[in-house]
């Protein structure tokens, strides 16, 4: 807490001499991802976790990357700068002989192309160098017995699309796989625990919607060039999530788990999750009523947190892939205790029954991207233990309820800090992330986010996303991702967010009591987490003491060794705190200021323990001028 009472101290004196209220602590600074550059990136302090001399601590995956290319596409990179129907590549040709050589290095090599990031520092930066990736060895290019889009028109219903006498029946890794293992041994494929099939052209999931409805106005005015090569053939066809699209962005083959990537993939990272770790999707379908929520949003890199990076989503088209979806968000704190990238002390564990028989608690947990010193967690978890079902929410339906959880029950709470450094600068917010979380995925046709953010602003956003091409804006619905852009918490009063939430079925308060940056710049968060059923047996007190300039010292006079939580609240003309709590270790104090504007005033200052509502205590001062 030395940080913290410093920081008011300070902060008192020039306080009571202003004729303004006191600016916000810690302000909400949301940032959309359409307005993002390069130029937002901000380094972890001290460490460079994509630096290729570190060695993972844990494991060093063995990684292939097999380059394809078709007798209908050849790689986007070879061709002249801005030369292609989509506008790529964005440099300078890459000779095809090179291109398996050169997406190796894109992806795995720092340089001015990727910005200096890779796959590699991204599980470095996540595990704190347990897990990474030495090298990609290249192979290829190999050329493929059918065309791109007897592969791509093979999805969601589009098979009917493909020209006469070229069926659409065809998956890319069978027939890649025995070029490569023709080309290097029938063995090959034993040798990596990572296969990274780079194909030429595009992944329908990064084209459909800039190069179908943001393009056109309706599918009838879809030009010649945008259609089937047949010119008896569609110009459209229908995608994953929309009616129609373009023909040319349709018959690309859609991004799977088997890490099948086109050249405008950015989320390689996210595959290999999938793959290394089977872990499913956390994303909803934000396309079609009705509506569910978005599960985590732009903080997980299982849900569309993976499309994070300069442009944000509606720039994923771009090749090479160093826009849109190149900076993933980082793992959310369940998927860092499964994959135990974490030391066992670095989290502070609860359960709903323990903070009821033993009393709130408080603990000071650090930014994600950063390792906690002693004395500081990455998370707070709390298990909502009791009888089944733990979750005591009430199930709600979706379409009447669409911001709601629906019908999933959780099983513990997770808090954790962002700060836009390292993988996390491409997040919209600093702050305190809030989230229920199943103990196992419940993976089926309906949608069971196992990661749930809580929104400090469940509100729509109401934010165009895009506008046709005859003018008319098309707004975020309501189960976009972007609408868990707000979600953070942030301390003190008028940040323009909350600074507590209560659940009040499961019987839990939260609470964000402070905030602090260490001397490299590392955000910090105080956090307290109380029971509603029970205080525990700690006896509780509190004092308040006028000071210089009515800054008042708050004094824990309860038991020992214990901490307690306060509300503050000033009466007077003109009168205003920055902060609405304070949370004191038992036999310590806090200095607390309060603001007055105006001429000389009478100034009320009331605390009041969190755990002993009884227990408050009250002091007056007047400001002399």
């Amino acid at each position: 807490m030395r940080t913290l009472v410093v920081l008011l101290t300070l902060s008192a004196g020039a306080a009571l001499a202003q004729t303004a209220p006191p600016p916000p602590i810690d302000p909400q600074k949301v940032q959309d991802q359409d307005t993002m550059t390069w130029a937002d990136y901000h380094a972890i302090p001290g460490v460079d976790w994509a630096d290729p001399k570190l060695v993972p601590t844990r494991k060093q995956f063995k990684v292939a990357l097999v380059a394809v290319d078709f007798p209908d596409q050849p790689f986007v990179v070879t061709l002249p700068k801005h030369s292609d129907l989509f506008g790529n590549p964005q440099i300078d040709p890459v000779a095809r002989e090179k291109v398996a050589q050169f997406y190796a290095d894109f992806y795995n090599t720092p340089s001015a192309v990727n910005h200096g990031h890779t796959i590699n520092g991204y599980w470095m930066e996540q595990s704190r160098g347990q897990i990474g990736i030495a090298k990609l060895d290249a192979f290829g290019p190999y050329r493929m017995p059918k065309n791109l889009y007897q592969y791509g028109l093979n999805e969601y219903n589009q098979a009917s699309a493909a020209p006469a006498g070229f069926p659409a029946n065809g998956r890319i890794e069978p027939d890649a796989d025995a070029l490569w293992a023709a080309d290097a041994g029938a063995d090959i494929k034993k040798k990596y625990d990572i296969v990274i099939r780079i194909y030429a052209g595009y992944d329908e999931t990064s084209v459909w919607q800039e190069f179908g409805e943001m393009k056109f106005q309706t599918k009838e005015d879809i030009p010649a060039e945008w259609g089937s090569p047949d010119p008896s053939g569609p110009r459209w066809v229908t995608t994953r999530y929309e009616p129609w699209t373009s023909w040319r962005a349709g018959a690309q083959q859609w991004g799977l788990s088997s890490v099948r990537q086109g050249e405008s993939s950015g989320t390689i990272t996210h595959e290999i999750v999938h793959f290394a770790f089977s872990v499913g999707d956390n994303n909803n379908n934000p396309y079609e009523a009705p509506y569910p929520r978005a599960g985590s949003g732009p903080w997980d890199i299982m849900d569309r947190g993976s499309f994070n990076g300069p442009g944000g989503p509606h720039r994923r088209w771009v090749v090479p892939a160093a826009e849109g979806a190149s900076m993933p968000a980082g793992l959310m704190l369940r998927s860092k205790i499964r994959f135990k990238f974490l030391r066992d002390d670095a989290v502070l564990a609860l359960t709903r029954s323990g903070l009821a028989a033993n009393g709130l608690a408080v603990g000071t947990v650090v930014a994600r991207a950063a390792d906690p010193p002693p004395g500081q967690f990455s998370g707070i978890t709390i298990h909502l233990d009791g009888p089944a079902p733990g979750d005591h929410t009430p199930p709600l339906n979706y379409a009447s309820s669409p911001v709601s959880s629906g019908d999933t029950l959780y099983n513990f709470y997770a808090i954790e800090v962002v700060q836009r450094i390292g993988y996390d600068s491409f997040t919209p917010d600093s702050g305190v992330l809030i989230s229920k979380n199943l103990d196992q995925e419940q993976r089926g046709r309906s949608f069971h986010p196992f990661t749930y953010v809580i929104d400090a602003h469940p509100e729509d956003i109401q934010m165009v996303d895009f506008k046709r091409p005859h003018g008319e804006p098309v707004m975020r619905t309501v189960a976009d991702y972007r609408q868990l852009n707000d979600a953070l918490f942030h301390a003190g009063l008028n940040s323009g967010s909350q600074f507590e939430w209560e659940d009040t079925p499961n019987r839990l308060h939260f609470y964000i009591v402070d905030l602090h940056k260490d001397a490299a710049g590392v955000l910090s968060y105080t956090i307290g987490v109380r029971s509603l059923d029970g205080a525990g047996p700690q006896t509780r007190g509190v004092s308040l003491t006028p000071g210089a300039n009515c800054a008042f010292t708050l004094a824990n006079t309860g038991a020992p060794d214990s901490t307690d939580i306060y509300r503050l609240s000033a009466t007077g003309a003109n009168v205003q705190l920055a902060n609405a709590l304070a949370a004191v270790k038992a036999g310590q104090t806090q200095l607390i200021p309060v603001y007055v504007t105006g001429a000389p005033r009478t100034v009320t200052l009331k605390a009041q323990s969190e755990s002993d509502p009884k227990q408050s205590a009250t002091a007056t001062c007047t400001v002399r001028r």
